[in-house]
């Protein structure tokens, strides 16, 4: 019996192994996109794909987003500062035909893109811009990356900066202008304040000299804070009639330092 079926067992064999390799099952996520004959056929996938061994070829693509770690780059800023800068990259095919046919390596490829891109980019700003406006850089970075990733069959969604990293005496003269940068706003805080105090010093001032009796209980105000410390300054209250009478000069005549009334007589010629 078993001799019987020996002819047979080579050629089921050999149709078994031409069955497996012909046979490709494809996840949601993947593309095949498949050549016949070194021509491209056609993209095919997900699920069960047939492709006949030796006349047809297949290259799997993956359809998720890629997330790419650019190395740290040396960027020298538009203030001649250098720093060294690294970011994260997301991308994703969106055409498997022409992320193969277009490209020999996309990956490869986008990788190189983007380091030179961070560099180009970045050299045009300012340390300041570099450290405050991130958004902005990566939204500039990620818009370049996309409108030349596009050829390939390329979607760059987002670009993020990771880190700025300045030498040691780049950080000490940041710090040295960021205290400096606090101590002129506390000086214009300060000077704001006392100008708005001489503001109501001199709205006070002239409250109290249109009202004497305002001015009467200011006096009486200030007798009473100075009473209670523990000053060894006596003090005796005056009225306040008393202290304008003099000073008013005690309303004397220059001419007349009695205070009396002072005549002129003159001779009858």
């Amino acid at each position: 019996m078993l001799n019987e079926l020996l002819p047979y067992l080579a050629p089921i064999g050999l149709l078994v192994l031409i069955l497996a390799s012909a046979i490709r099952i494809l996840p949601e996520y993947e593309r095949g996109v498949v050549f016949f004959l070194g021509r491209f056929q056609s993209v095919k996938g997900p699920g069960l794909v047939i492709i006949i061994p030796g006349l047809q070829v297949m290259r799997r693509v993956d359809l998720r987003v890629i997330t790419l770690d650019v190395p740290s780059q040396d960027v020298i800023s538009k203030d001649n500062v250098t720093v060294s800068v690294n970011a994260v990259l997301y991308y994703r095919v969106v055409d498997p035909e022409r992320a193969i046919i277009r490209v020999e390596d996309y990956g490869g490829a986008t990788t190189q893109l983007a380091q030179t891109t961070l560099r180009s980019v970045l050299g045009k700003h300012d340390l300041d811009e570099m450290l405050s406006e991130r958004d902005k850089l990566n939204a500039d970075i990620q818009e370049i990356l996309d409108s030349q990733t596009e050829e390939w069959g390329i979607k760059v969604s987002n670009v993020e900066i990771k880190h700025v990293d300045l030498n040691e005496s780049m950080i000490r003269a940041i710090a040295r202008q960021a205290e400096a940068e606090r101590e002129r706003r506390a000086k214009v805080i300060h000077a704001e304040g006392e100008l708005q105090a001489s503001v109501k010093l001199v709205e006070a001032a002239e409250v109290m000299s249109r009202n004497s009796g305002a001015m009467q209980l200011r006096y009486l105000s200030t007798l009473s804070d100075m009473s209670t410390g523990n000053a060894s300054t006596i003090v005796f209250p005056l009225p306040m009639d008393m202290i304008s009478h003099f000073m008013q000069g005690g309303g004397r005549n220059p001419e007349n330092p009695g205070g009396g009334t002072s005549s002129k007589k003159t001779d009858a010629s």
